[in-house]
C-alpha cells in the first residue's frame, strides 16, 4: 500500500515545501472511500533539471494512456 502525505507530489513522492507551486487533482474512488473525493498533488514547477513539470508529465502520460487505449 502506498501512502500519500498532503505535502508529497504524487508522481516524483518528494516534498512540496512551501513557497512551491503546486496543482491538486480531485480523483474520486468509490472503491476507497465511497462518495468522498481524495486529492492527488504534484509539483507545478519544474526543477533544474526537468523540460516538464511533474504535473505535464502526469497529463501526458494520461494523454499517451488514453489515445492508446482509443487506438487499441
Amino acid at each position: 500500500m502506498i501512502v500519500c502525505f498532503a505535502n508529497q507530489c504524487e508522481y516524483c513522492r518528494s516534498s512540496i515545501v512551501p513557497g512551491q507551486r503546486w496543482v491538486r487533482e480531485k480523483i474520486y474512488d468509490a472503491a476507497l472511500n465511497g462518495r468522498d473525493p481524495s486529492y492527488h498533488r504534484y509539483h507545478a514547477e519544474l526543477f533544474a533539471t526537468q523540460r516538464e513539470s511533474c504535473w505535464e508529465k502526469h497529463q501526458l502520460e494520461r494523454e499517451m494512456a488514453r489515445t492508446t487505449t482509443c487506438a487499441a
